[in-house]
């Protein structure tokens, strides 16, 4: 069954893009044919770059993330100083070209679920539109109860039931990180909560995903049904 997970955060600098590049190497290595995308980005192309290496650079840049800007702003701020517009239509047809020849494939937002992508759209318009399996991703320190089901809050209730939630260890845990996951399953379904390990500030991927905890968990993400 062909399936586009859409991965979010709470937040900008959260763990989004670890998730994907762990994700797309995980499903590669499985046998699954999986595109990973970054469809729009600012300030930068490293996202997309990482997503690209951990594809086995079975895109190219572009395929990967067609919409970039230069300016570290909101991409609808960076695309408008650039005189540019970026519609949700154009992003959802591009999806779906990439959903006729993979398998699996995997969106990584920019930003949180509501920032503004484009014009009259965020990542909550276009994982609808798409009907994507969400993916809240937060750090896991402080707060990240609050911010997840904020997050999870967010989103229309059909799509809410299907939703899980990543919690990524920071490089410094706190006294909330081993509590979270036992007090966000008060609020939301204990089987869509998820928790992976600090792999370091510029960690492989390869060498990431031959952790057998780190597979179980990535595994059960792609595999879990309510």
């Amino acid at each position: 069954m062909k399936q586009i997970f859409f991965i979010t955060g709470t937040d900008t600098g959260v763990g989004k893009t670890a998730l994907a590049t762990l994700l797309a190497r995980f499903l590669r290595e499985c046998g699954g044919n999986v595109a990973a995308l970054k469809p729009i980005c600012s300030g930068g192309r490293d996202d997309a770059r990482a997503l690209q290496a951990a594809s086995n650079n079975t895109l190219t840049l572009d395929e990967i993330n067609p919409w970039h800007f230069r300016a570290p702003l909101a991409p609808i701020l960076a695309a408008r100083r650039e005189g540019k517009c970026v519609l949700l239509t154009d992003v959802v047809a591009h999806v779906q070209a990439m959903q006729k020849r993979f398998e699996t494939v995997l969106i990584e937002g920019a930003g949180g679920l509501l920032s503004p992508l484009g014009e009259n759209f965020d990542s909550r318009d276009l994982l609808v539109s798409l009907r994507a399996m969400p993916i809240v991703v937060c750090s896991n320190r402080l707060g990240a109860v609050n911010q997840v089901l904020l997050t999870l809050e967010a989103l229309p209730q059909r799509v809410r039931a299907r939703a899980r939630a990543v919690l990524m260890s920071p490089p410094r845990p706190d006294a909330a990180t081993v509590s979270n996951i036992k007090l966000l399953a008060e609020s939301f379904d204990a089987k869509g909560i998820f928790a992976l390990p600090w792999f370091g500030e510029k960690f492989s991927c390869a060498e990431a995903v031959k952790n057998s905890p780190a597979r179980r968990t990535l595994g059960a993400l792609v595999r879990f049904e309510h």
